[in-house]
């Protein structure tokens, strides 16, 4: 694949986002030149899932009515895609520079703190939003799929890649190894994710698991999307942007303050 191109970096570019545009150009091209294993591998995972699940549960299960399970199926999967492979992207590339070595270059380089979390949050929407288009162009073809409105798809997607962009960025300064990141991502991650309807509707859960869904910020996430293509969802797709809203806020404020002190990145 050809390299993106080199930003030019202007006059005005001073102040606290100093830096911001290169940093971010550098955390691009990094997923970007092993684009077959962080683009292409993830897409052919959830093609799998479709081709598993898709064929045993199709013209079993029917939800929101008439909608098939098929067609249930792919935005959950892409919504499933867009937030794993945010999270994998900031967590990965921090882990990594710590662990070599080369986070010293960051540190010595005039960078606020604002300017990191623009820069690693930026990338990981970009690695999210690519994925997840990706699985949308490939699934597509399986199940007749409508639009009923763009808006919310849109909104929930990059509220979704924002937020576990940020909470990537907060598990890769927590973490001293790659050990620490597969733990959080094997035990608090990978569950929540399948946790959150990606593969049935809540509303066909007991009530006591039903009761724990609604507790899953992923479940308001991806319901929410849905609504986005369906019209119909478990929830209001308000209520849904309300918690992604504040599970948001509070993520991002946490990773703005760790990296504002430094934390495990300055000893």
């Amino acid at each position: 694949m050809s390299a993106l191109p080199m930003p030019v970096r202007t006059s005005t570019e001073t102040g606290i986002l100093a830096g911001t545009r290169t940093l971010l150009y550098k955390e691009v091209l990094r997923f970007w030149k092993v684009a077959f294993q962080t683009v292409a591998a993830p897409v052919l995972t959830a093609i799998l899932y479709l081709l598993i699940f898709g064929h045993v549960l199709e013209g079993r299960i029917t939800v929101f009515g008439s909608v098939g399970y098929t067609s249930f199926l792919i935005p959950g999967l892409v919504m499933m895609s867009v937030l794993q492979n945010a999270f994998a992207n900031s967590s990965s590339s921090l882990i990594q520079s710590k662990i070599t070595g080369n986070l010293v270059f960051l540190l010595v380089a005039p960078l606020s703190h604002w300017a990191w979390f623009l820069a690693y949050v930026g990338a990981s929407v970009v690695r999210g939003v690519a994925v997840g288009t990706g699985v949308m162009l490939v699934t597509i073809w399986f199940a007749p799929l409508q639009v009923a409105n763009p808006l919310w798809i849109i909104v929930f997607t990059l509220a979704g890649a924002v937020l576990m962009g940020a909470l990537g960025l907060i598990a890769g300064l927590w973490a001293e190894k790659f050990d620490q990141i597969a733990a959080f991502q094997n035990f608090l991650i990978m569950p929540m994710t399948f946790l959150s309807g990606v593969f049935y509707s809540v509303h066909s859960l007991p009530p006591l698991w039903k009761a724990v869904s609604h507790l899953n910020p992923f479940f308001y996430m991806i319901d929410g999307f849905r609504h986005g293509f369906f019209g119909t969802s478990d929830v209001s797709p308000w209520t849904s942007l309300g918690v992604v809203g504040v599970s948001l806020v509070v993520v991002c404020g946490l990773c703005l303050n760790l990296l504002r002190i430094g934390y495990k990145i300055r000893h």
